[in-house]
């Protein structure tokens, strides 16, 4: 197989398993895939939870994904990898100093490891009617919607998807406008603390 090949087959792996695992990816994928768009056309981005960023990147760069930026918060920061025709992979870890003592990521990646996807966000049109339509499918939402009416970027994450009492993955839901393709620091730190109650 050539590197496209196996790039796809990876993503499709993980993607096949983040679902199995999210009631409300799982939700979604049935809709979409009842009006015949099926569920990867509409991925914004998919995230890596680990204890090494360019260690748990190593994967998507060997198969040509490239940094693009570092995202940094009070307790954990990111980095976001791109590569054309692809969805952006946003990988986060805690500070490995004093400053990531209080963050979450280092537990989850304990319990949960590192080769399976933390959240896929999925591009949307219209926040509001999507949120409303996956809540009469049963979907609940943690929080409210990030982001200012006609921002750059909404977004909003499900509720957890629990293992053994803890909390494992959401689904994100993302709208986009004027070409915006970068992720805002705050949001991001906002989302992350509106899936664990923090």
């Amino acid at each position: 197989m050539d590197q496209a090949q196996l790039l796809d087959a990876l993503l499709a792996r993980m993607v096949a398993d983040y679902i199995e695992h999210n009631r409300a990816a799982s939700v979604l994928k049935t809709l979409l895939d009842q009006s015949g768009v099926g569920f990867s056309p509409v991925i914004d981005h998919v995230t890596i939870r680990t204890l090494d960023i360019d260690r748990g990147a190593e994967p998507f760069v060997k198969l040509g994904y490239d940094y693009d930026e570092t995202l940094q918060y009070d307790d954990w920061y990111a980095k976001v990898f791109r590569k054309v025709g692809y969805p952006a992979l946003f990988v986060d870890q805690a500070y490995p100093d004093k400053r990531g003592h209080t963050s979450i990521i280092p537990g989850w990646v304990k319990k949960f490891g590192d080769k399976v996807f933390h959240h896929v966000a999925v591009r949307v049109e219209d926040i509001e009617l999507a949120v409303a339509r996956l809540q009469e499918q049963g979907v609940v939402f943690a929080g409210n919607i990030v982001g200012e009416r006609g921002g750059s970027l909404r977004q909003i994450f499900s509720a957890p998807e629990t293992i053994d009492g803890q909390p494992f993955s959401v689904l994100e839901l993302a709208e986009r406008h004027r070409g915006y393709l970068g992720f805002l620091p705050p949001q991001a730190d906002s989302l992350m603390k509106s899936s664990t109650g923090r």
